[in-house]
């Protein structure tokens, strides 16, 4: 299973807002897909770490799915 908890935090760490990705072409659909853990484009994924200055590996990681 996908998760964007990683995102969150970086955002944290980094000091970036939710804003700021609106402002860098991140739109709300985007923002509450992430929020809710669906599927986001590689195009997506390779801007929010040039945003974040970082690797998909703090954007993303995935949880295996519970029995």
């Amino acid at each position: 299973m996908i998760d964007f908890s990683p995102l969150w935090k970086t955002m944290e760490e980094r000091g970036v807002s939710q804003y700021r990705f609106l402002q860098s072409g991140i739109d709300n659909k985007t923002l509450d897909s992430l929020k809710k853990n669906k599927n986001i484009t590689l195009l997506t994924l390779e801007k929010l770490c040039r945003i974040l200055g970082c690797t998909p590996n703090n954007v993303v990681c995935f949880r295996d799915y519970e029995k």
